[in-house]
């Protein structure tokens, strides 16, 4: 429970770090989808499609907070500039993100790269989309994004430095040389972990261990049961529902593989069973957080539109007013 608790307190502080004011997209991300595209895609036909997958294999390290293809605007005048630098420089419309029936995704359905521009999201699904068809090479690509990503190494560096600080194994010692300790074998624990349960075992059983939210339209309730129940059901590759025997094995392998570099105070039987009652309470932690992210993010985003397109009247009424008394 202690180690829940500190999980908790660490992404709660990582994302107090991280406020939506201060995620501002560039030219460089790819974003979800436009207003005028997700909205009105009658009126303004999609010209390219975007990778239904959080992991665009041409771009893994989105860093943008939006959903892909949102660019806001501020003003009226912010409005026509842009549209006059494009009609010097001009570049390709936004990918939009389309469903099986090729029609735009919704943005609380829209699972993107990075979830508040930090934490990765490769290995979610966003709901209606096609996805790439797991296999060898995709699931190896997709494990080694996650094992190495820069983000793995704060998150790893902050509980090794936790850990430490509560004496978790005293075997391993306090000061430098036991963060160093702790750090070496939690970076063990993680890429371990990673690769079993994302990338052999997956790929021997042809288990797709990847996250299918339920999504939008489902009361809480359901949408927290069926977040939980991913521990145990994943699904085959042709769809069919399975005990997730690669995700649970994966995460019981690692724990006996560890036994090989922790020391023998530490490799009892009730310290593994903590460590993978923990490694499992964190997986529905992070999964929880894909799960209602979405619409966390598509609520505020819609504000930010509501606020922006109050601005560009109050300027164009402005404007219109400046003009009559010229």
């Amino acid at each position: 429970m202690d180690s829940a608790l500190r999980l908790f307190f660490l992404i709660a502080i990582l994302c107090a770090a991280l406020p939506v004011s201060a995620q501002q997209p560039t030219q460089l991300e790819t974003l979800p989808d436009a207003p005028s595209q997700v909205f009105l895609a009658a009126a303004n036909p999609p010209t390219e499609v975007a990778s239904s997958s959080s992991l665009n294999s041409s771009d893994p390290f989105d860093y943008s907070f939006y959903p892909s293809g949102y660019a806001p605007q501020n003003s009226a005048q912010d409005s026509a500039a842009q549209a006059a630098k494009n009609g010097d420089h001009p570049k390709p419309s936004q990918p939009v993100v389309l469903d099986a029936n090729g029609n735009p995704i919704p943005l609380e359905r829209q699972q993107p790269k990075r979830i508040l521009g930090f934490m990765p999201n490769f290995r979610s699904v966003s709901a209606g989309s096609t996805p790439h068809p797991p296999g060898w090479k995709y699931n190896f690509t997709v494990a080694t994004h996650q094992a190495f990503d820069y983000s793995s190494f704060i998150f790893l560096g902050l509980t090794s430095l936790s850990a430490e600080a509560l004496n978790e194994h005293s075997d391993l010692g306090k000061g430098i040389g036991g963060f160093y300790s702790y750090t070496w074998r939690g970076f063990l624990d993680k890429t371990d972990g990673t690769y079993l349960s994302a990338w052999l075992l997956p790929s021997l059983l042809h288990e797709d261990t990847r996250f299918y939210p339920l999504g939008h339209g489902h009361s809480i309730v359901m949408r927290e049961l069926y977040v939980i129940s991913r521990q145990a059901v994943a699904q085959t590759y042709g769809g069919r529902q399975t005990p997730n025997i690669a995700g649970l094995g994966g995460k019981v392998l690692t724990q006996v593989i560890s036994r090989s570099y922790y020391p023998a105070g530490s490799t009892d039987f009730g310290t593994l069973a903590e460590k993978f009652g923990f490694s499992v309470m964190r997986d529905v932690i992070f999964t929880n957080i894909r799960e209602f992210y979405p619409d966390i993010a598509a609520h505020y985003i819609r504000k930010h539109r509501e606020k922006a397109a109050r601005m560009a009247a109050s300027d164009a009424g402005q404007s219109s007013t400046q003009t009559g008394n010229h």
